[in-house]
């Protein structure tokens, strides 16, 4: 007689739109797939209240441990992850939703750390990356040489830091924000790049200084997000892939990035203390 796997425990940090997705479908589609909703937390939990069961709600993200998670999930800021990332992975494993803050070289080694210490996982979703699994195989055949990133948004949809889109019209077209490392991005776009900084995961031997990256204002765009990824390989290789992600104007995340991210989700259950890309 078959017997059903234990259920795990999943902590959301973080109640924004990719955040509510995932609690709804957690609550909604998690029994059957083995998933229990151990807590929701937000910077303001007034956000919860009728949305959120009260048992659920955790006001103090500090007291996470009580709640014994399986697997923590970090879609808030990349500030959460730099304050309490080494903390989680002492607890569960750590589905890190802004791994831009892997930029940090002295954070990404920490936590690299603290996750091999602790057999847990450090998981980086893919999200909008397309293609990601075959990155990560050239790069760890010393196949790969280089790695672009180009990401093209309506101006509403970005978050910068720092006045570099601080004044747009609509109808101005076409406009370069940035282009450089995804090291030098991440902290220009801490939410807008995690599609890149998950290819820097991806091609580690490159890594947040190796790989570069563009972003791109765009006032055309007001159904979709435009992912472009060429990939260099040995002796010519090369592929080019465009990702277009249908997106409302304002939106940091692209529809199909929201599956993408569930999906995600279904995989983190315990690869070794290691970074795994899923």
């Amino acid at each position: 007689m078959a017997t059903s796997s234990p259920s795990q425990r999943i902590g959301v940090v973080g109640y924004g739109h990719l955040g509510q997705y995932l609690v709804e479908r957690i609550l909604k589609d998690g029994a059957p797939l083995g998933l229990t909703l151990a807590f929701v937390w937000n910077r303001n939990s007034d956000k919860l209240k009728g949305l959120v069961p009260d048992e659920l709600i955790l006001g103090d993200l500090s007291s996470f441990a009580d709640r014994r998670c399986d697997v923590i999930v970090e879609v808030c800021h990349p500030q959460i992850v730099k304050d309490l990332g080494i903390q989680f992975l002492a607890q569960s494993h750590l589905l890190m939703g802004s791994p831009s803050a892997l930029s940090d070289p002295d954070l990404n080694q920490k936590l690299r750390q603290a996750a091999q210490l602790h057999g847990r996982t450090l998981y980086v979703p893919s999200g909008a990356l397309w293609g990601g699994q075959d990155i990560q195989r050239l790069n760890d055949s010393g196949g790969l040489k280089a790695l672009f990133i180009r990401m093209s948004k309506h101006p509403s949809c970005f978050r910068l830091t720092g006045d570099v889109l601080s004044d747009w019209t609509e109808g101005e077209g076409r406009h370069v924000l940035f282009r450089g490392s995804v090291a030098e991005l991440c902290p220009l776009a801490p939410n807008n790049v995690n599609t890149m900084a998950a290819a820097a995961v991806a091609a580690g031997t490159l890594g947040f200084t190796g790989v570069q990256g563009e972003i791109v204002s765009d006032t055309a765009l007001s159904d979709f997000h435009v992912v472009e990824v060429e990939v260099t390989g040995p002796a010519g290789f090369s592929v080019h892939t465009v990702r277009r992600n249908p997106a409302k104007l304002g939106a940091v995340t692209g529809s199909a990035t929201y599956n993408s991210f569930w999906n995600s989700l279904l995989v983190c259950k315990g690869h070794g203390g290691r970074v795994y890309l899923c």
